[in-house]
C-alpha cells in the first residue's frame, strides 16, 4: 500500500474511533462497556497516528497521538496519557513547533504529578532545543534549561544521582552560555563557578574544570579588568592544575595586553591560542568584546 492508501486508511480508523467515543457516552453504553469502546477507539487513534507518519503526514499523526493522550486520561491510564502526549510532540515537531512544545508540557505536567521528574527534565530539554532551533526564543529555551536541571538535581536515587548530576551540568552549561551571549554575565559567572567547583575534584572531570574557570573569568573579563585579575587568582588557589593550562597562561597575556592597551599583543596571544586549539563561536564573541575596550580598537577582528 502506497501512502496515499495508508493516509486513506489512517482517515477511516479516526472516523471510527470517534464513533466509538461518541458511542461511549450513551447512557447504556455508559453502564455496559463504555470503557472498552473508549480502549478500543485509543487503539484506532495510536494505529491511525502511525499511519499518518508513514505518509509523512505530521500534523495529523500529532493531533491522532493526542486524541489518544485524552482517552487515556479519561481511563486514569496516566503513563500512556503521557507516552501519547509525547509521541504528539515528537510528530508536530516536524511540523508545527508550538504544538510540539504544548504536547510536550502536557506530558510534562502528568510526569510531574507522578513523580517522574528525571523524565520531565528530558522533555524540558526536547522544549528548550525546540526554542534554540526553531523558535529562537532563547529566554524561554533558559528556562526549560534551568527547570531541567532542577528536576536533575532533586534526584536523591543512589543509582541515578551521578547520571542526573552530570545531566543537570549539561543544562546549567547551556544556561551559562546563552546568559554570557545575553549580556547577563554575573548569571553566567555563578553557573561556570559552580560547575567548574563540582568538577574539579571529580578525576573523570576535573580536565574540563578549567574550560569552566577560563570561560567564568572571560565573563568577569569583559564587566571589569581588575575583577578578572581578583578571579583568575581564586581559581588558581582553588584549583592549582589551572595555572599550568593553556587557558589561565592565555587571560594572563590578554590581562596584561588589555593593561597596556596594547591591541597587537592582545591580538597576537588570541592568534597564537587558537593555533593549537581552535575557537568556537562562544570564545570567539566574548574575546572580541573584551578586545572592543582597548582604546583604539576598531576592526573588529581577532587575527
Amino acid at each position: 500500500m502506497d501512502n496515499t492508501g495508508k493516509e486513506r486508511e489512517a482517515v477511516q480508523l479516526m472516523a471510527e474511533a470517534e464513533k466509538r467515543v461518541k458511542g461511549s457516552h450513551s447512557f447504556l453504553r455508559g453502564l455496559f462497556g463504555g470503557n472498552t469502546r473508549v480502549e478500543e477507539a485509543c487503539e484506532m487513534y495510536t494505529r491511525a497516528a502511525n499511519m499518518f507518519k508513514i505518509a509523512k503526514n505530521w500534523s495529523a499523526a500529532g493531533n491522532a497521538f493526542c486524541q489518544a493522550a485524552k482517552l487515556h486520561m479519561q481511563l486514569q491510564s496516566k503513563h500512556d496519557s503521557a507516552t501519547s502526549f509525547v509521541d504528539a510532540g515528537n510528530a508536530y515537531k516536524k511540523a508545527d513547533p508550538q504544538e510540539a512544545i504544548n504536547c510536550l508540557n502536557a506530558a510534562i505536567d502528568i510526569y510531574t504529578d507522578m513523580g517522574r521528574f528525571t523524565i520531565a527534565a528530558k522533555h524540558h530539554i526536547t522544549i528548550a532545543e525546540i526554542y534554540e532551533a526553531e523558535l529562537v526564543d532563547i529566554e524561554k529555551a533558559i528556562a526549560h534549561y534551568e527547570q531541567a536541571a532542577d528536576y536533575y538535581k532533586g534526584e536523591e536515587s543512589n543509582r541515578q544521582v551521578v547520571i542526573a548530576k552530570d545531566s543537570a551540568n549539561k543544562c546549567l552549561l547551556k544556561v551559562a552560555a546563552y546568559a554570557a551571549q545575553l549580556e547577563q554575565y554575573q548569571k553566567a559567572i555563578e553557573i561556570y563557578e559552580q560547575v567548574g567547583t563540582n568538577t574539579m575534584d571529580n578525576p573523570l572531570l576535573k580536565y574540563s574544570a578549567k574550560e569552566y574557570f577560563f570561560k567564568a573569568a572571560l565573563c568577569h573579563f569583559i564587566v571589569d579588568e581588575l575583577n578578572a585579575k581578583l578571579a583568575l587568582e581564586k581559581y588558581e588557589e582553588m584549583f592549582p592544575a589551572f595555572t599550568d593550562s593553556r587557558e589561565c597562561k592565555l587571560l594572563k597575556k590578554l590581562l596584561e595586553a588589555h593593561e597596556e592597551q596594547n591591541c597587537e599583543a592582545y591580538t597576537e596571544a588570541v592568534k597564537e591560542f587558537d593555533s593549537i586549539s581552535r575557537l568556537d563561536q562562544w570564545l570567539t564573541t566574548m574575546l572580541l568584546r573584551i578586545k572592543k575596550s582597548i582604546q583604539g580598537e576598531g576592526d573588529g577582528d581577532l587575527k
